[in-house]
């Protein structure tokens, strides 16, 4: 079983955006976090593998998982086919170390993809010795209605992937029962992105932990006692408060490391 005080904390190169992937791997240095999530958009450095090492190693950090660009705006990133995206996420990954590819489901216009998705992930973590962990989404809002944007569905937990990722953003705007979700995947929960959301909203708005409606604290309780292997990824928007960005990030850290029951060092303790 996993020691909670080995669980790495990490932060994803999305929460420093729009600045870039450079930024990302000095904020978390300086923050003390143990390594980076790169979330791989347009920018080159984040699809370079000797660019990556090389900032990993000047900064002392591990490269915990690659998140391929399976977003809505990085559909030309990788070139347009999926399953190429899908592999050149994976080769990037082995090319740095990260033990892990965080993928979205296929959107609902993507229906061959789909078709052989479950397949298609499991086939590759098997070939490649690298665990895909496939993400919980949510459906779209339009005029109104709830419309279904993924397939097979936006909700992994009755799909058979292996691995899941679970971000507490999103079940927020999926108006998903996160706690619920977490015992029902056991074994196959295999990383976490760290964001907090609101119920009030649709947005998909990845809060500070703490600061919205999820139940962020006792995901991570429940993960530190239950022989969790994966890595918590703090995936919180700081674009819209660029003044307040580190000490957002800290904050985010400090939670994370209280709730993991890991020791929060004083001098990384933001004054009052």
């Amino acid at each position: 079983m996993a020691d909670a005080r080995t669980i790495p904390v990490a932060l994803s190169t999305a929460s420093v955006y729009p600045a870039g992937t450079a930024a990302a791997f000095e904020y978390a240095a300086d923050l003390g976090y143990d390594g980076v999530e790169v979330m791989v958009w347009n920018d080159p450095i984040s699809q370079n593998a000797p660019a990556l090492n090389a900032l990993a190693e000047h900064h002392g950090l591990d490269i915990v998982s690659i998140h391929a660009p399976t977003l809505l705006l990085t559909q030309r990133v990788m070139g347009t086919d999926p399953w190429g995206k899908v592999d050149r996420s994976v080769e990037l990954a082995r090319a740095v170390g990260a033990p892990t590819v965080v993928l979205h489901p296929p959107f609902r216009w993507q229906r061959e993809y789909a078709r052989a998705f479950a397949d298609g992930v499991a086939e590759r973590e098997n070939d490649a010795d690298i665990v895909i962990a496939v993400e919980n989404m949510f459906p779209w809002a339009a005029r109104g209605q709830s419309v279904q944007a993924y397939l097979p569905h936006w909700d992994p937990v009755p799909q058979p992937y292996d691995h899941v990722t679970i971000d507490l953003s999103h079940t927020a705007t999926a108006r998903s029962d996160a706690m619920q979700m977490v015992r029902d995947l056991g074994d196959r929960l295999a990383h976490i992105h760290l964001a907090d959301g609101m119920l009030t909203t649709l947005k998909d708005d990845h809060l500070v932990p703490g600061r919205g409606t999820q139940p962020c604290a006792q995901v991570l309780e429940h993960v530190a006692g239950s022989g969790f292997a994966g890595a918590v990824v703090l995936e919180v928007g700081t674009r819209r408060r660029p003044k307040e960005r580190e000490l957002d990030l800290r904050e985010s850290l400090d939670f994370a490391r209280e709730h993991l029951g890991q020791v929060v060092p004083a001098s990384d303790v933001a004054p009052s």
